[in-house]
Formats: structure tokens, sequence, C-alpha cells
């Protein structure tokens, strides 16, 4: 049997990080993070990453792991924290991973696997694509790998150099990859968790209240020193929500002010996302909100929880 590991997850703004801690410092836990931008070094205050006295003195896992000029990946995710999980494991503790980002959640779970790149073709590709025009590396991906072609649009790029990517440096498509890899038993049983509001105009306000804190708290400095220490605009951390209207702010044109309002709508419409996902996850247990959080009634509930489905 897969070990069994607590997934604690939901939109933004839902109270994961608090449940997560408390969880942990009542069940000898330790959290490992599943954000996608978390990862980044010098990213605190856009992503939300808990402070150290939100820790409780509670080990947490898979935070500040990468350069943000660096293109992480999923698979490098997997590779890094389940080598966290299994430490934690080893040691008799139980792992919480914490996050909203669904991909990454369902990729270490799943214990997916990724095949080694060389990066020797990446740039080949990148560089047709500026001169043959997506079209033409579209067309070539559909002739083969004609399933995942038909699932792409011209507009995403990096999906359809990724796709090339993986067969000329495996000589395996992805579809075939993806089929052969969901085939797998997952690594680990999880029990999860998924926070959300009740109303979803209280989600909203938290949201735009959260965006608030940001600003107060200096989230366009922490932006205008990322981009002075070199990090491109292109980078895929600059392209997290906050970070990517704040630095474009002043090329189109748009005050501060007007970038924090538009970086409460990207917010929202992410949380729309996240919801999506989380739903089709039918196991997944939901600890729904009033209109404030009731954290000692979700702590009790989520310790009957664990306790009947043998987590603890």
């Amino acid at each position: 049997m897969p070990p069994k590991i607590l997934v604690v997850c939901g939109p933004t703004a839902s109270g994961k990080t608090k449940l997560a801690v408390e969880l942990a410092l009542r069940h000898n836990g330790e959290v490992v993070s599943a954000d996608s931008m978390q990862i980044y070094r010098g990213m605190d205050i856009g992503t939300a990453k808990p402070r150290l006295e939100e820790m409780w003195g509670v080990p947490h896992h898979m935070l500040d792991v990468a350069d943000p000029a660096e293109d992480y990946s999923v698979a490098r995710y997997v590779e890094e924290a389940s080598a966290c999980v299994d430490t934690i494991l080893a040691r008799g503790r139980l792992p919480i991973l914490a996050g909203g980002t669904g991909l990454y959640i369902d990729s270490l779970l799943a214990g997916l696997d990724f095949a080694a790149f060389t990066g020797g073709y990446r740039e080949t590709l990148r560089e047709r694509a500026k001169a043959e025009g997506i079209e033409a590396l579209h067309a070539e991906l559909r002739h083969i790998d004609p399933q995942r072609a038909e699932k792409l649009h011209l507009n995403d790029e990096k999906r359809i150099l990724r796709a090339l990517e993986v067969w000329y440096e495996t000589g395996e498509t992805i579809t075939a990859h993806d089929a052969r890899t969901q085939a797998l038993p997952p690594r680990y049983d999880a029990l999860t968790l998924v926070l959300n509001y009740e109303s979803r105009a209280d989600l909203w306000t938290r949201i735009d209240a959260r965006v608030d804190e940001m600003m107060a708290s200096g989230l366009e400095g922490e932006v205008h020193a990322l981009l002075a220490r070199g990090v491109p605009r292109s980078a895929t951390s600059m392209q997290a929500i906050g970070y990517k209207e704040l630095a474009a702010a002043p090329d189109e044109g748009r005050s501060v002010a007007q970038a924090a309002e538009e970086v409460k709508l990207r917010s929202r419409q992410y949380a729309k996302r996240q919801l999506s996902w989380f739903r089709r996850n039918a196991e997944a247990k939901w600890l729904v909100w009033k209109k404030t959080p009731d954290f000692g009634a979700a702590i009790q509930n989520s310790t009957a929880y664990m306790e009947e489905s043998g987590l603890l």
C-alpha cells in the first residue's frame, strides 16, 4: 500500500497555511508547500509565503528552492517534493501537503514519471518558432502526435514546444507518455481536505483584503527589486498574479492603484479555476467556512476525519 499523507488545499486566501500548521502541531506533522510561486526566493509578499512567526516552529519544505530567473517545472517539483515527503515519512512524521497549485498536488500524489531532459532541443525549438512561425511547428506536431495537436491552440506555444521536445528527447509522444504514467499506481495514499467559503462573496472579500494587505506590505517594492536584479519580465516567476500586473503597469500607462485592482480581479478568476480543479476529486472532504473561518471547528472535524480514515 502507498504511504498515507494529508493534503490541505483550496483557493487563494482560504486559510490553507494556518490549518496545515495547526494540524501539524497536533499530529506530529511537517508542511510541504504545493504552491508554484512560493518556490521562488525573493517572492514573499505577493505569494503570501508564510512568515517564520506563522510557522509556529513547524518545519516547512519547498519554499525558496529556486531563483526567480529559473524556468522551474512540475517535473522538478515532483522530484524535489517527493524527496521531502519520503524523508518526513522516514522520520515517522506526517507529511502535510499544503497549497493551491492543483497540478503540483496531483502530479506529486500520482508519482508521475517525467523523462529526464537535457534541454538540448528547447532552444532550437524556440528559435524555429521565431523563424518559421508556431503554425509550422504545430503542423509538425500534428504529424507526430495528432491527439495532442488537436488539443492545443496555436496560441499555446509553450505546450506545443513542450510536446515536440518530449518527442525529440525520448522518442515517445507526450500522449503515450501521459497514458503510460497515468496507468501507474499512485505514489501516495492521500487524504484530502479542501477549504472554501459558503458564500462566494465572502471569498472575494477575503481575496480583495489580502491584496490590499500585500500592497500595504510593499508588494510594489518587491516587484521592482526583482526587476532591478535582472529577473526578466518573461520569466515564469514574473507571470505570477501580482508581479505581472505591477511590472507591466508603467509601460501600459496604468497607476499602481489600477494595477492593484487588476490583481484583485485576476486573483478572483484564479480562485474560480482552483475550485474547478479541486472539485474533480470526488473523495475530498470539503471544509466550508461561514463569513469568518472557525479554525477550532476545522481542526476538530479534520482530526475526526483523519482518525476515521486511518491516517492517525
